[in-house]
């Protein structure tokens, strides 16, 4: 095999993002891949019936768009097509009606009733600085901000926790729930510190940016970045599993697209003292239980903004969505879990039939759990769309540790890379002046488990190819 000046081991989103950044550098970039195709959690193919084409892991990309690496690839030249559902988000409950997340934070706050103007006074300065807040928000979170008055706005009520933010911003349950929807997708109990965050977060990427879909499937993202990536003269070897980092010992920089649990194993005896601790401490977030099915037919929403939205909440109020999220904190599940739901072909037929359709959908379950959640999430389904169940032609269910065979940093589930409470947004995975640097000489860790974590933003990899090319690598 001939010698690169950077190997990069795992090819989902930030270990693409990584090559490609050291590749733009004129580096010679060697990535590495396991499995028998790149992506990570960018990956989709026919597992229900032929000719539905579902993705394995993400499906919505709000953070692809609020990219400031990704912003700078030419993806639309390499076969990325951005889909806009007419609406990214509703929330649907019991009454009928549904909570919306429109592009217009007037347009959302309108439908709000009495909440509006709170609605408004909480988004509004967040989007109006959305352009000073994406670079804070996604690098490293310690460190001193180029726009502290920004970042300031959003991260005192951030820090705070979710719950507190719903009741004591809001009155009515659509607000509670459409804001407690959107902080759930930290896996966080919504009593705990920082889990607003994720509510702040996810709603202003929904006005500033909206939350896409590519056509095709999540698996045309990687397969444009590593077009790119090879357009740049970077190479690929899939089906090439790197047991240790000897084997890579010719290349001057090493790049891991892994978690601490996988990079220790690499490493072996060469990684001791305080950083091996710390990464052996590391936590790892609840699971998810994921189904995809082949449907005959759209869903049948009771809630008709539910049909126009490429993602659907289901928990109901504040209240049950807290309950929910609350259950794998302890070990626990619940049968009226918070459902995920996707449902591409509404906006992208390509991916079935037809006149058929296809959903995805999971819900959190505690790490590695092995209890099939599938009839409490299409009860949640029937829920809010009666005769759902009737249009179901096939359906793939995956728990914690399906998803982990498919993807390694996926361990026990976990899709974020590592627990998501204060202290890991804020020091991921070590403390260290640059946390994608290793104690090993020219070895750097880009994957979700460092910052700013989860979601397909690619920012993990960029930052941690700047810092080994400014160590010279």
């Amino acid at each position: 095999m001939k010698q690169h000046d950077a190997v990069v081991v795992g090819s989902g989103p930030n270990g693409l993002a990584a090559a490609i950044e050291l590749a733009r550098a004129g580096r010679s970039v060697l990535l590495r891949e396991a499995a028998d195709e790149i992506g990570g959690g960018l990956r989709s193919a026919e597992v229900t019936l032929p000719g539905f084409r579902h993705d394995l892991c993400s499906a919505v990309h709000p953070l692809a768009a609020a990219s400031p690496f990704l912003r700078t690839l030419p993806l639309e030249q390499h076969g990325v097509e951005w889909i806009e559902p007419s609406l990214p988000l509703a929330h649907p409950l019991d009454n009928g009606d549904a909570a919306v997340l429109r592009r217009s934070v007037e347009e959302t706050a309108r439908s709000l009733g009495r909440d509006g103007h709170a609605y408004t006074r909480l988004f509004r300065p967040l989007v109006e600085n959305w352009r000073y807040l994406e670079q804070a928000l996604l690098g490293p979170l310690l460190r001193i901000p180029d726009h502290p008055f920004a970042l300031a706005r959003f991260g005192l009520p951030g820090l705070r926790p979710a719950r507190q933010i719903a009741e004591r911003t809001f009155s009515g349950d659509r607000a509670r729930a459409l804001f407690s929807g959107l902080a759930a997708h930290s896996t966080l109990p919504l009593e705990r510190l920082g889990s607003a965050s994720f509510g702040l977060v996810l709603g202003l990427t929904g006005h500033a940016v909206g939350w896409p879909l590519p056509r095709g499937g999540s698996q045309r993202l990687a397969d444009a970045l590593a077009s790119y990536l090879r357009s740049l003269g970077g190479e690929i070897l899939t089906g090439a599993p790197v047991e240790s980092l000897g084997e890579l010992s010719t290349a001057r920089t090493v790049l891991c697209d892994v978690t601490p649990r996988q990079f220790l194993s690499l490493a072996g005896d060469h990684l001791t003292g305080r950083y091996r601790r710390a990464l052996e401490r590391y936590r790892y977030g609840p699971g998810v239980f994921k189904l995809d099915w082949a449907l005959s037919g759209p869903i049948p929403w009771a809630a008709p903004a539910c049909a126009q939205a490429g993602t659907v909440h289901l928990g109901g109020t504040l209240d049950q969505i807290a309950a929910s999220e609350e259950a794998p904190e302890r070990g626990e599940t619940t049968g009226r879990p918070f459902v995920l739901l996707v449902q591409p072909t509404i906006f992208d037929p390509s991916r079935a039939p037809e006149g058929q359709h296809t959903a995805w959908a999971y819900c959190h379950v505690p790490n590695g759990s092995t209890i099939d959640m599938t009839a409490a999430i299409e009860r949640q389904i029937e829920r809010f769309a009666p005769g759902f169940g009737d249009r179901v032609l096939a359906r793939n269910a995956m728990g914690p540790a399906g998803l982990e065979r498919r993807n390694a940093n996926l361990v026990g589930g976990d899709i974020s890379g590592g627990a998501n409470d204060l202290r890991q947004l804020l020091i991921r995975p070590a403390l260290r002046p640059v946390p994608y640097s290793t104690p090993l000489e020219g070895v750097y860790l880009c994957s979700a488990s460092t910052p700013p974590g989860g979601g397909v933003h690619g920012m993990c990899g960029y930052h941690a190819a700047r810092a080994a090319l400014r160590k010279g690598g």
